[in-house]
């Protein structure tokens, strides 16, 4: 069943901002822009009744594939979400925040036909989060190969990330966050609250930053990162863009650099859920500094950096979805330097991603309510 509401955009002072009120009651809501005249914008909801939809990834201009973490990827087909879902997958580890997460079609895939996820998978002791590919056939997966699980396993039921990312020569990037384990993230020694960098057959490239260095984890890309939900890539200037949350407060915007560190635990702008002092520094040198931070905490998951034809208001913008604060978070930086914020599409649900279509329409997956929402 499909609800359309239609959004005014008034011409006010601020870039393209704007805020709407819930799905539900369907209002008009005031609006910002810089646009010299009043556009407008619907919010079609595609689907309902979806249980922690994750990901979401286009196979064609008109058939996308949605992750639900219980282990579960559901095909969306003409707007539309078939009955059938993707058979042959092995069942994810399930432990309070794991199951299945990512997912992303390889840049070259209508040659290749890799899609590729990133799911918890269960080890010895626990479980982890892990990189895989496989292919279709039909609906069913085939070819299915994990190319690396991040380690040690543990027990741990918080922070396995993750997101998935390729930059403009093909290599993947994915997120793994620390487990809820702070020292992780500074431990080169292990693969946790890190960004790793593979090619896309799984094999480590040479150049990694770690690569050498005796004793790291050589997939390592960045560290310091205490639980990155959000991952988008500009490929106009070669830049990645991450989202990670904070404790109590300190969710952060950076962007993903070779080799940097950004200093979880050792510099945060918030505190500990009992409110104690986790660092008492902000700044330090050698760690990167975020382009933009939240206090208190919007719990930041999934990220957009949106290059379509459909919304040319909102170029270059970022998206980043809200769980606690139920909203899209629109931001605009240049060169890094954070320059305004607005909300939109306010207690629409908890927000897990923001995605473009290959056609260059945003699509938005909630949960608590668990709903696919299509920006025209």
């Amino acid at each position: 069943m499909r609800t359309s509401i239609k959004i005014a955009i008034a011409s006010i002072s601020l870039a393209g901002f704007m805020s709407c009120q819930s799905a539900a009651n369907k209002q008009q809501a005031a609006a910002n822009s810089s646009e010299s005249s009043p556009a407008a914008f619907s919010v079609d909801t595609l689907a309902k009744g979806l249980e922690n939809p994750w990901g979401i990834t286009w196979i064609s201009n008109d058939k996308a594939l949605i992750t639900e973490r219980k282990g579960k990827v559901l095909i969306l087909e003409n707007e539309k979400l078939s009955a059938d879902t993707i058979q042959g997958l092995p069942a994810p580890y399930l432990n309070g925040q794991s199951g299945y997460l990512d997912i992303k079609t390889h840049p070259d895939y209508a040659s290749n036909g890799w899609i590729y996820m990133t799911y918890a998978k269960k080890g010895n002791g626990g479980g982890s989060t892990s990189l895989a590919r496989f292919k279709l056939e039909g609906n069913k997966a085939v070819e299915f190969q994990d190319l690396l699980q991040t380690l040690p396993i543990s027990d741990a039921t918080v922070h396995f990330g993750s997101r998935i990312v390729f930059d403009n020569d093909n290599y993947v990037y994915f997120s793994a966050g620390e487990r809820g384990t702070k020292e992780n993230a500074q431990d080169l020694t292990n693969d946790m609250g890190k960004v790793h960098r593979l090619k896309d057959d799984g094999t480590i490239p040479s150049d990694n930053p770690f690569v050498n260095q005796k004793g790291a984890r050589p997939s390592i890309w960045s560290y310091g990162n205490r639980n990155i939900q959000g991952m988008t890539y500009d490929s106009k200037n070669d830049v990645i863009y991450a989202t990670e949350h904070g404790p109590k407060g300190g969710d952060e915007l950076n962007i993903i650099k070779k080799g940097a560190n950004y200093g979880w635990p050792v510099v945060t702008y918030g505190i500990d859920y009992n409110d104690s002092i986790i660092s008492d520094i902000q700044v330090k040198e050698g760690i990167e500094n975020p382009v933009h931070y939240w206090v208190p905490s919007i719990a930041t998951c999934g990220l957009l950096f949106y290059t379509g034809d459909k919304f040319p208001q909102w170029d270059g913008s970022i998206f980043s979805g809200a769980l606690a604060k139920m909203h899209v978070a629109r931001v605009v930086q240049k060169d890094g330097k954070f320059q305004e914020e607005g909300k939109m599409l306010e207690n629409l649900g908890r927000v897990r991603q923001v995605a473009q279509s290959p056609d260059g329409y945003i699509y938005v997956l909630t949960e608590g309510p668990g709903l696919i929402v299509k920006l025209k």
